[in-house]
């Protein structure tokens, strides 16, 4: 256990291999208004009972133990879909109060931002990653099974005309389905001046049908891309045409575990310390049951020390966690 924290000591949120984590993905509903096929089933999941959920004043409080005792630089916002959480810009601009000021960013399917882009970026919000994994309509029906393709084009518009920078578009390809899109994305996005990511598929959807060898892996899109454009390599192993950067996350067949500085608080309460991470540590009950910050930092602390060296998907023990992406957080 850690030394005992007094209020506002600062420790840091180190593990046994060295890694501080300092960006902070907090989950604010498990719910979403897509049904994206390699996210969910089409008719939902089981989404956490209401009284589970952190409230806006837990969810604020936890992020003031991390930012202001546990070394937090940076607050990412994600869900499920975060959008869906109906006071958001009011807890934007509570985070934005907090001193030091982390940066604020927000992981969204884009679905209902062209209505609150500017009040969000007013609030404090500097950075957005907008989900979008094709062009065209037919194939967004097929994968979200929701025609709302105009309604996320509509708002990453909005985004870039708030001021929001950068934006990032987190795409994921799927064999047979939406593959042979990747210049055009690129092209597009070059078009829009936004910032393309291409994500390898990981194993996190709730039916466990994830299958390696059906995978689109980065060594794929490289070559596809490459067909089209030129791609060099920088330090941080984006690729860029020009002026352009393109990010290849090689999360599977090159996994960056070993510079790891992310924690994720789920929306009900729970601190992981990875996305595929098999164990969870409970800073809910302590909060709802009195606990100070300094033990709820100490009780975090704690959780993150016991941090894992990998995500151990390439490892033949490997088990796909329990809960599904939108339970945990992007």
């Amino acid at each position: 256990m850690p030394a005992e924290a007094t209020e506002r000591d600062q420790l840091v949120l180190a593990d046994a291999y060295g890694r501080v984590a300092t960006d902070l993905r907090v989950s604010l509903t498990d719910r979403c208004n897509l049904r994206c096929a390699y996210c969910m089933p089409p008719e939902g999941l089981d989404w956490l009972p209401s009284a589970d959920v952190l409230t806006d004043d837990e969810i604020v409080r936890l992020i003031t133990v991390g930012v202001e005792l546990l070394g937090i630089t940076t607050v990412r916002l994600t869900g499920g879909e975060p959008l869906l959480r109906k006071n958001l810009e009011l807890l934007v601009g509570d985070i934005a109060a907090l001193s030091p000021v982390p940066e604020i960013a927000l992981t969204t399917n884009g679905i209902g931002l062209a209505a609150r882009a500017e009040k969000l970026a007013a609030a404090g919000l500097r950075r957005i990653n907008v989900s979008l994994d094709t062009l065209d309509p037919e194939i967004f029906a097929k994968l979200s099974r929701r025609r709302r393709l105009s309604d996320v084009l509509d708002g990453i518009a909005a985004a870039r005309e708030a001021g929001l920078q950068p934006v990032k578009i987190n795409t994921v390809l799927l064999r047979g389905v939406n593959d042979h899109e990747a210049f055009d994305l690129l092209q597009w996005a070059m078009a829009e001046r936004v910032q393309l990511r291409f994500i390898e598929q990981m194993p996190l959807d709730p039916q466990h049908g994830w299958k390696r060898d059906e995978m689109i892996t980065a060594a794929e899109i490289k070559q596809q891309l490459g067909q089209h454009v030129e791609l060099i390599e920088d330090p941080k192993d984006a690729l860029t045409r020009g002026s352009a950067p393109v990010g290849i996350i090689a999360s599977v067949t090159q996994p960056f575990c070993g510079a790891c500085d992310r924690v994720r608080l789920t929306a009900d309460g729970q601190i992981r310390n990875c996305l595929f991470a098999r164990t969870e540590s409970d800073l809910r009950t302590p909060l709802r049951s009195g606990a100070s910050d300094a033990e709820l930092a100490a009780l975090w602390v704690a959780a993150v020390a016991g941090k894992k060296p990998g995500h151990g998907i390439n490892d033949p023990s490997f088990l796909q966690p329990d809960r599904p992406m939108s339970a945990i957080g992007g």
